[in-house]
């Protein structure tokens, strides 16, 4: 698993680690029962503070992403097919919303983004 994370985009530093864990874990690059660094070693590779790091992967374990085995460390969760539809639609909305922040820091209105993509679904049809 590869993560990183700017400081420069608008998006909190957690919530960029909470995407890259769940990207990881859609991409395949994770699978369930996969063990995650440790938050030092996270902390340290990301170069962060460590309880940003705990505090990611202790809201991944409460969405049911991860599971936090005393003395062993945190694994990814065997997927379970109502929390992994949960999960995907989640990651759809964080993509959008990143879509669209993107867009309008662009100048574009919701409106515009919403054209663009009704012309992108018909092919290019309209207009």
């Amino acid at each position: 698993m590869r993560l990183r994370v700017d400081p420069k985009i608008p998006l909190p530093i957690g919530a960029q680690i909470a995407e890259g864990i769940q990207l990881a874990i859609a991409r395949g690059e994770l699978r369930a029962g996969d063990q995650l660094p440790t938050v030092r070693q996270l902390a340290v590779d990301l170069r962060v503070n460590s309880n940003t790091v705990a505090r990611v992967y202790s809201d991944l374990e409460r969405a049911g992403v991860l599971e936090t085995r005393r003395g062993k460390g945190s694994f990814v969760r065997e997927p379970q097919p109502a929390r992994g539809q949960r999960v995907r639609e989640s990651r759809l909305r964080a993509l959008i919303a990143q879509f669209v922040t993107g867009c309008q820091r662009e100048g574009y209105s919701l409106d515009d983004v919403l054209a663009g993509l009704r012309e992108l679904k018909s092919g290019g049809k309209e207009r």
